[in-house]
C-alpha cells in the first residue's frame, strides 16, 4: 500500500476479487478428497507458476489463462496468490481441511525450511506456513500460483510449470498507472518498492535470485506481449507437456 493525498491506496485495481478464487480453491480441494478417495486415482493435475517483475501484468494473463484451461479441461482451475494465501490462515477451518484434502509437504521442503536462518524467528514461521500452503496447492493441481516464490518453491515437482513476465520501466510505469489510478511518478516509486521488497523476500528465505532465467519454462517480454498472447503461450506449452 502507499499514500496518496491522505489516503491510502490499495492494490485493488491490479489483484482480482478474493471472493471467486477463495471459491474455486474449496472447490479445487473438494475435488482433490474425493479423487483421492477413489481406487482408481487419475492422472496428475498440473499446476502452473507465474512470477514478474512488479508492474508487469501478470493477474490480467493469469485470468484469461484461468479461462482458457477451464474451457479446454471442462474442470475448476484456482487463481492463487498471497492474499488468498493469507485469506486461508485467517478461516482455520478451511485452512485445516485444505492442508489436509491437498497433500502432505515433502520431505525436500521440511529439508529447506530447516536450513532458514533462526534470525528469522518471526519471518521464518510466517513463511514455513506460506511454503507448505503453496506446495500443498502445486501438488492438488489445476492451481495458477501467481509471485510468493512459487517458481523456486516447486522447482523439483514434475507437475508445475513456470513462466516469467518481464518488461521495461516505461512498460511498468505506464501499466501500474492506468491500472491503480495514479500518477507515474507514485507508479515509479511503487515499481521501486515492491520489487526490492520481492526480490529481497526470495533472497532472505531461499537464498535464490527470483530473476534467473534458469527457474522457468518460458519467458514474456510484456512489451511486446499482451495477456491474451501471453494466456494463449501457455495454455499451448501446458497442453505440449502433457
Amino acid at each position: 500500500q502507499m499514500q496518496r493525498g491522505g489516503a491510502i491506496m490499495s492494490d485493488k485495481f491490479i489483484v482480482p476479487s478474493i471472493d471467486n478464487r477463495l471459491g474455486g480453491l474449496i472447490e479445487l480441494s473438494r475435488r482433490v478428497k474425493i479423487e483421492g478417495s477413489q481406487a482408481d486415482k487419475k492422472a496428475v493435475k498440473q499446476t502452473i507458476t507465474i512470477s514478474r517483475e512488479f508492474g508487469c501484468e501478470a493477474y490480467p494473463a493469469a485470468e484469461k489463462l484461468k479461462k482458457i484451461l477451464e474451457a479446454s479441461s471442462g474442470e475448476t482451475w484456482t487463481l492463487v496468490d498471497r492474499s488468498l494465501i493469507d485469506e486461508i490462515a485467517r478461516r482455520h477451518d478451511l485452512e485445516a481441511d485444505f492442508l489436509h484434502n491437498l497433500g502432505k509437504r515433502p520431505r525436500w521442503l521440511d529439508d529447506m525450511l530447516s536450513s532458514l536462518s533462526t534470525k528469522w524467528i518471526n519471518e521464518r514461521d510466517y513463511f514455513q506456513l506460506l511454503a507448505q500452503k503453496i506446495v500443498a496447492v502445486a501438488s492438488g493441481g489445476n492451481a495458477i500460483i501467481v509471485g510468493r516464490g512459487g517458481a523456486i518453491l516447486t522447482q523439483s515437482m514434475k507437475n508445475c510449470h513456470h513462466f516469467r513476465i518481464f518488461g521495461s520501466e516505461e512498460f511498468k510505469v505506464n501499466s501500474i498507472a492506468t491500472r491503480s489510478k495514479i500518477s507515474s511518478a507514485e507508479a515509479l516509486a511503487m515499481i521501486e518498492s515492491r520489487q526490492k521488497s520481492r526480490e529481497k523476500f526470495i533472497r532472505d528465505f531461499l537464498d535464490k535470485d527470483v530473476n534467473d532465467i534458469h527457474y522457468y519454462h518460458l519467458l514474456f517480454n510484456n512489451d511486446h506481449n499482451t495477456p491474451d498472447i501471453m494466456a494463449a503461450s501457455m495454455a499451448h506449452h501446458l497442453s505440449l507437456q502433457q
